[in-house]
């Protein structure tokens, strides 16, 4: 099964590349990647997430409420978002136990391949919006604390720098 990367890691600041087509390796990879998400309790993960360098993402936005709704976007683009930005409180599973109210646009319109390779065009709002530009930014290299100010993400950088060290002990003292 894949694993979560924890930040502070490389991967998850680097812009991720497209995939030319989706194949049954990447439908594999896919399917770990809704596992890994349903076995952390999340809603959305991204591919460098899992240490993957592609631009994939996954979301449920009903998987909170036990009315699994999944959704597999690949090589996802902006079309259209609105202006007007809402505060929400966002978490993140690379960033486990913090959380901090951002500012976003309530709906947008993205363009994706899903993976059977068809194009499909999804306008949303609310919920679902705010998951698919969060995992849009993790495949940009964006992390949620990077919309926070300097003094916020510095803090919550420390604590997951303490919190790696912490389990890498407890994973050598395992072995």
């Amino acid at each position: 099964m894949l694993k979560i990367v924890y930040a502070p890691d490389p991967i998850l600041k680097k812009e991720c590349t497209p995939l030319p087509q989706v194949d049954d390796h990447h439908r594999d990879l896919i399917k770990q990647m809704y596992e890994a998400m349903y076995e952390a309790n999340g809603v959305g993960l991204a591919a460098p997430q899992v240490g993957l360098d592609k631009r994939i993402f996954i979301l449920d936005s009903g998987a909170k409420e036990g009315n699994k709704t999944p959704l597999t976007m690949i090589n996802p683009t902006l079309v259209s978002i609105e202006e007007k930005k809402v505060p929400y409180e966002e978490g993140c599973l690379s960033f486990p136990e913090h959380f901090a109210e951002i500012d976003r646009p309530d709906q947008l319109t993205v363009e994706y391949l899903d993976e059977n390779n068809k194009k499909q065009i999804l306008t949303t709002d609310g919920f679902t919006s705010r998951i698919i530009q969060h995992e849009l930014d993790h495949l940009n290299g964006i992390l949620f604390v990077d919309h926070l100010s300097r003094l916020k993400r510095d803090v919550i950088i420390r604590k997951m720098k303490k919190f790696k060290k912490e389990k890498n002990n407890i994973n050598e003292k395992k072995i």
